[in-house]
């Protein structure tokens, strides 16, 4: 019998046998409450794990976004001064080709 119940002076045997009864069958299914309760926690944990596990993998790919953003600048850069290389190349192959195809000038 657990120990918050005890019989009242006077109680009859049979009184005392159907409280027992009765009282075993709460405590049985207040455990079994207590445990939902200790299950409950665990899944709690494994929750939180989660959590973390998922706020960790939500930093990588933020960190994998900037890398490629990184790199996004970089060939945009890249491409860019080439477009310009190009551009003054043709440029000065243009300015070569009219002083070649210039007609000579007489010395005066």
């Amino acid at each position: 019998m657990p120990d918050y119940v005890e019989h009242c002076e006077g109680a009859t045997e049979i009184g005392k046998l159907s409280a027992e009864a009765v009282v075993r069958e709460y405590e049985s299914a207040a455990k079994q409450i207590e445990e939902m309760g200790a299950e409950l926690i665990n899944r709690v944990k494994d929750c939180e794990a989660m959590t973390r596990d998922a706020l960790s993998a939500t930093q990588e790919m933020r960190d994998t976004a900037a890398r490629y953003r990184e790199e996004a600048k970089r060939i945009f850069l890249q491409i860019e001064n080439c477009t310009l290389m190009t551009a003054e190349v043709r440029k000065t192959c243009t300015l070569l080709k009219e002083k070649i195809a210039a007609p000579p000038t007489a010395p005066g």
